[in-house]
């Protein structure tokens, strides 16, 4: 099956053309991002390929309906920025990766906090200026403080036992409850009580219209002075401008990133020979206890390889017109 791949870097390339040499697809690297003016880009493809930040909206979908596209394969298990119905009302299937890795980015969860914590970007910085002070770098124990786990899928699961494992007290919100995890002695409680117990609350959600800005003015005004925010999901579950409002209260003691609303612009590129014209970014980073990194949380190489091999299945499973396991429904 023809294939265009868009919003692809190197290591997409390196991954897919790897595992590509056990199928018979021909696949067509853009770099561009796909939306409606760079759909001609796919003429003469049986389906497209896309990412996180790759817009498919109504219009776009009807453009691909035109030149023929019969799928849309997300290498990612994300699935927001596709208009599902505009999709079923054009015969387009959309697959996507539900699972790659899901430690990869528990792991990266794990990072954000560690290096907020302990500090240990400024510390690095200082040494390699000679300087040995360790004023100011002051942290604290994971051990026993409250870890609130917003989300128990795959991703949550992962993050909920490497905390276990640091002897943190572990509590979680999900409509559906892991019993695996209450077994291991995750906590189950409401949102609410998530918020006002926890110490460090970490995101692992889906978006949708119920999770869009679940961290808000209102429910920071419920945490603890000084909590500890994580986000490697999605942006749009934190409303920027009233997380800002919690750092400059000290509501919000540090915030780590790896996601960001407004990151179809920025992240993914090099623009440190640019101008940054994204204000709220900027005023982020501008706080010494935020910590941003740019979609990495699942780039390792064994979710690259996952990404790849069941992405070049669901484009078979398509060709072959077998059962969808991954399609998105």
């Amino acid at each position: 099956m023809r294939v265009a791949f868009f919003s692809t870097k190197s290591y997409d390339k390196e991954y897919f053309k790897k595992h590509s040499r056990r199928y018979k697809h021909d696949i067509i690297f853009y770099e561009t991002s796909l939306s409606e003016k760079t759909v001609n880009l796919a003429e003469g493809c049986e389906a497209v390929c896309v990412f996180v930040n790759d817009h498919i909206d109504e219009n776009t979908i009807t453009a691909l309906s035109k030149i023929g596209i019969k799928g849309i394969l997300l290498r990612c298990a994300g699935y927001n920025n596709v208009n599902l119905e505009a999709a079923k009302k054009q015969g387009i299937k959309v697959l996507r990766v539900p699972a790659y890795s899901p430690e990869s980015v528990a792991e990266h969860s794990l990072a954000l906090i560690m290096t907020l914590n302990r500090k240990t970007h400024k510390a690095f910085n200082r040494v390699r200026e000679n300087n040995f002070s360790i004023e100011h770098l002051v942290g604290f124990n994971l051990f026993e403080k409250t870890v609130g786990v917003v989300g128990t899928g795959l991703i949550g699961q992962a993050f909920a036992k490497i905390m276990l494992g640091f002897g943190s007290k572990v509590i979680a919100f999900d409509v559906y409850e892991n019993e695996e995890l209450k077994k291991k002695g995750v906590r189950y409680v409401s949102l609410d009580e998530l918020f006002q117990q926890s110490d460090i609350i970490s995101l692992h959600c889906p978006l949708t219209p119920e999770t869009k800005y679940v961290i808000n003015k209102d429910n920071l005004q419920k945490m603890k002075d000084g909590v500890m925010i994580i986000n490697t999901s999605r942006g749009a579950l934190i409303n920027t401008k009233d997380v800002i409002g919690g750092l400059k209260s000290q509501k919000v003691g540090y915030l780590g990133l790896d996601v960001y609303e407004q990151e179809q612009d920025i992240f993914f590129r090099d623009l440190s020979e640019s101008v940054l014209k994204d204000e709220t970014i900027s005023r982020l980073m501008s706080f010494p206890n935020v910590l941003i990194t740019s979609h990495q949380g699942f780039f390792t190489r064994e979710a690259l390889d996952q990404i790849a091999t069941v992405t070049l299945n669901n484009l078979t499973a398509l060709q072959k017109k077998e059962e969808l396991v991954n399609e998105v429904i």
